[in-house]
């Protein structure tokens, strides 16, 4: 509320009853009225000029679907151990693959679904949703967030805009992401998530002729097993209902 006291623009509170991580992203979506949607979450920070450059990458590049930068990890004293080193080693640079575009971006296409690492370690090639700006229009063609993920809900989403929108990546650290033990990464090691299959099964679905024929091998190999077992399961309830329908005769 001192927000509101604080600055000179416009600011409304709306509330409603949580329902998951997902649905509250959809109602922030739902309620925005402007031509850009940028998250901050409370755990992290934007730099000063974040939202500034963002914007100005979409006046270069106008084609593009969403924009995002590199950013900085702010590590709490009780998270600072040998694990959170190693983790934050691994997944400092989400680019690792790519080649710049120039000095200062990285141009991402569908193409990288076509890559043999898509779905190798680390599968969030984009960013943590501080670090993303995406435009609202979008949202019009493509949905809101899916409600039944719980974890990888973000970068499922810009593969979604990537899909037929360029991304633009700054090469720039334009935020900061906070790792403490209480964000959503670490409470759902402990919960009982079916992301990843759930992902594979949208994958399979939805961007099968993008992926590189390993991962189309691989997909084959996962949904025709469980597509015997849908069929077994199918055989067996039509026949259980075939049988009951003929005893109440």
């Amino acid at each position: 509320m001192n927000l509101k006291k604080e600055v000179d623009f416009p600011v409304t509170i709306y509330s409603h009853q949580p329902q998951g991580i997902g649905a509250n992203w959809n109602h922030c979506i739902e309620k925005a009225q402007g031509q850009y949607i940028k998250f901050l979450f409370q755990d992290d920070v934007l730099y000063d000029t974040c939202i500034e450059e963002m914007v100005e990458i979409y006046r270069k590049y106008p084609g593009i679907g969403l924009v995002a930068c590199k950013r900085d990890f702010i590590i709490e004293a009780n998270m600072k151990s040998e694990q959170t080193k190693i983790w934050v080693e691994k997944y400092k640079d989400l680019q690792i693959d790519y080649e710049l575009f120039n000095d200062s971006v990285y141009y991402l296409t569908n193409t990288i679904f076509g890559e043999a690492s898509f779905l190798d370690t680390h599968r969030n090639k984009i960013g943590e949703p501080s670090c993303v700006m995406f435009r609202k229009d979008i949202t019009r063609s493509i949905g809101l967030f899916d409600v039944r993920l719980k974890q990888i809900l973000d970068y499922e989403y810009w593969y979604r805009i990537l899909k037929d929108n360029p991304i633009i990546v700054i090469n720039k650290s334009l935020a900061a992401f906070r790792v403490h033990e209480n964000q959503a990464t670490n409470v759902n090691k402990t919960a009982e998530i079916d992301d990843y299959n759930l992902y594979h099964e949208i994958l399979y679905n939805e961007y099968y002729h993008y992926l590189h024929d390993s991962l189309k091998k691989s997909l084959d190999h996962e949904f025709s097993k469980k597509n015997i077992i849908k069929k077994y399961i199918l055989k067996r309830y039509k026949s259980l209902k075939s049988n009951v329908e003929k005893w109440l005769r």
